[in-house]
């Protein structure tokens, strides 16, 4: 059975326990814009893995698969919107997720499937090389909106994405597998201090935004696109208008970042910034999610 008019999103990613990524960081904002959430672990951690240390298990594919036997038992597929997925550490994890889309999509043909590819940053895979040929070949192709960054299209391509001409080969790449919407989420083909996003919508719209970085140069956040894969999952479905979608996102992360580097105990050089004082500043920035107020306007380029 299809429950219409639901907003229910079934999120299948990381959980820890202090700090905000994975299901932690998409769940809240979600919720705020309108949407039930089904969180489904992949991890349950202390904390990510930029602290000093983490503790926790990996879910394996069979509880993934027991899990969700209970909910199809239930009948409960067909109440499902939407599916969202982030960091996944374990190949054959990954592999029983595209059965579970699959299942799902006989109950609710119309789903939407958010496949944000967590795999890796700044020239480095954080998870076990065997997930990237999973990701490439069975799930990628499944997705309706993908949203990597700069350096897991690379991966997924194939190929080194330093020139916006690149970029929109790698889109192409993208749309090939019938995906409709692809956002990178951030690239480093901006000007100095500047990152740029890019969109592109199969038969539509190719967008680009410029965002300033905020505080030192050297600073990073962890969640940031666990946070942007929600919130363009939740603007996407509420407006026909990618562009419009694009530039919400894009000014809730700024907000939330903003918060985050005036409520850090000072400006100190960023490798004196602690682990926990990085954790972004989620809860303190509900208005901003709730109420986006759109600065960075996207460029049309096609």
């Amino acid at each position: 059975m299809t429950t219409t008019g639901v907003k229910r999103v079934l999120s299948i990613q990381s959980h820890v326990v202090h700090g905000y990524v994975g299901n932690k960081v998409a769940t809240f904002p979600l919720q705020l814009l309108g949407f039930d959430v089904d969180p489904l672990n992949s991890v349950q951690f202390s904390n990510h893995t930029g602290y000093n240390c983490f503790k926790g298990p990996i879910s394996t594919e069979k509880e993934l698969a027991n899990i969700f036997e209970g909910l199809e038992e239930n009948k409960l597929l067909g109440h499902y919107s939407h599916l969202l997925t982030g960091y996944i550490g374990n190949p054959l994890f990954l592999r029983q997720v595209g059965e579970i889309l699959r299942r799902i999509r006989i109950a609710n043909p119309d789903l939407i499937y958010v496949c944000d590819p967590v795999m890796g940053d700044n020239g480095s895979m954080y998870v076990p090389k065997e997930l990237l040929p999973v990701y490439r070949d069975e799930i990628i192709p499944l997705a309706d909106i993908v949203t990597p960054n700069q350096y897991e299209v690379e991966l997924l391509t194939g190929k080194e994405v330093r020139s916006e001409a690149a970029v929109w080969e790698a889109m192409d790449w993208f749309h090939e597998r019938k995906i409709k919407t692809v956002v990178i989420s951030s690239s480093d083909l901006g000007q100095p201090g500047i990152l740029r996003a890019f969109l592109s919508q199969m038969n539509g719209p190719r967008l680009a935004i410029d965002i300033p970085k905020q505080g030192d140069k050297d600073l990073f956040f962890t969640g940031t696109g666990d946070l942007f894969a929600s919130l363009f999952l939740a603007h996407s479905h509420a407006s026909g208008d990618v562009t419009e979608a694009f530039e919400k996102t894009i000014a809730t992360l700024q907000a939330v970042i903003r918060r985050t580097v005036e409520q850090m105990p000072g400006q100190r050089s960023s490798g004196s910034v602690q682990a926990w004082e990085r954790e972004l500043k989620l809860i303190q920035s509900k208005s901003e999610i709730e109420h986006p107020k759109v600065v960075l306007k996207a460029q049309r380029l096609n």
